[in-house]
């Protein structure tokens, strides 16, 4: 993918790079919202900048009065191109499916772009959000996260602007049934995060029985590559048996790193250099207790985290 660079007066490559580049954490923040999965926004992103480097090759540029609403207009269309072939692989996925977390990084001069990919609902949205049909994701995404008018989302999805507010309505009523209005003081969700990572890593049922609410559910995602049920489990009682059997048969030699993950508080857990699990926890809109757990441990999904993030960032820019 491109990165920032200056280029003389008149070079149309140059300058159709460098819209894209100013444009990019925009498009990413919109498509992963989407998709739910990195990889597979990198693989749109890469098609849009194909996309749009082509018409400009074929000189069509003169016509594009918005470069960033045409951007995210194309990004948007492959994107829905793209839900079909995740949804197929879903269908043959081992155990339960969650989105790709997206772990912030901790180098304070990526505060740009952590600002940008903050927009990211967090899991547990992406996870009803997966429960929506594709045009309503979109619409949602970019009404809800992004503030688009229903006007300029009937652009990007060639609608009607009454067709996009029937999605609109729909997706709305469907989110706020499975999620709660409000959340928490960030503060508290941190101090309830931390209690939560400090019982079960430690394997104390009675800290865990405290922290998690009576129809508290457990997802694990290990793709069939890392251990993981095949089921979530509900209930405070099996959901605390289950995490304090897992520290005990793994939790020796862990590292743990509070991180950011889709805008959320969340543990990071390595084994050496390497991640081990992303663990995501929702909490009730009072913040004293978790409702859900979420734990990532399919390497395929962690392949991004990195345990020194400075380094990582250092990486991708070389």
């Amino acid at each position: 993918m491109p990165e920032r660079t200056d280029h003389p007066p008149g070079d149309q490559a140059g300058t159709a790079t460098q819209v894209f580049v100013d444009h990019r954490e925009l498009v990413f923040a919109v498509v992963y919202n989407m998709l739910g999965s990195v990889a597979d926004t990198e693989d749109v992103l890469q098609d849009t900048w194909l996309s749009w480097t082509g018409r400009m090759a074929r000189g069509q540029g003169d016509g594009i009065d918005n470069p960033r609403a045409y951007l995210v207009r194309i990004a948007v269309n492959h994107a829905l191109a793209r839900r079909a072939a995740i949804t197929r692989r879903r269908e043959t996925y081992v155990g339960s499916w969650l989105p790709e977390p997206l772990v912030d990084r901790a180098a304070p001069d990526d505060s740009a772009e952590r600002a940008l990919r903050s927009e990211s609902v967090s899991l547990a949205m992406l996870v009803v959000l997966e429960s929506l049909t594709p045009l309503e994701r979109a619409v949602f995404v970019l009404h809800e996260v992004f503030g688009y008018a229903h006007t300029e989302i009937a652009e990007v999805l060639e609608r009607s602007p009454g067709a996009v507010r029937q999605l609109a309505h729909r997706a709305r009523a469907h989110v706020h049934a499975r999620r709660p209005l409000h959340r928490a003081h960030p503060r508290v969700r941190q101090e309830a995060t931390e209690r939560f990572v400090r019982a079960s890593l430690g394997g104390d049922i009675a800290a865990l029985m405290e922290i998690l609410a009576p129809d508290v559910t457990v997802w694990t995602d290990g793709g069939g590559k890392a251990a993981a049920g095949l089921r979530p489990v509900h209930g405070r009682d099996k959901a605390a048996r289950l995490l304090a059997g897992y520290a005990a048969r793994h939790g020796a030699g862990f590292d743990i790193r509070y991180r950011r993950v889709n805008g959320d508080d969340s543990a990071v857990v390595f084994a050496g250099d390497s991640p081990y699990a992303v663990m995501v926890m929702d909490l009730t809109p009072e913040g004293d207790k978790v409702s859900d757990v979420f734990i990532v441990t399919n390497p395929d999904k962690l392949a991004h985290v990195r345990r020194d993030e400075r380094a990582a960032a250092k990486e991708e820019q070389a």
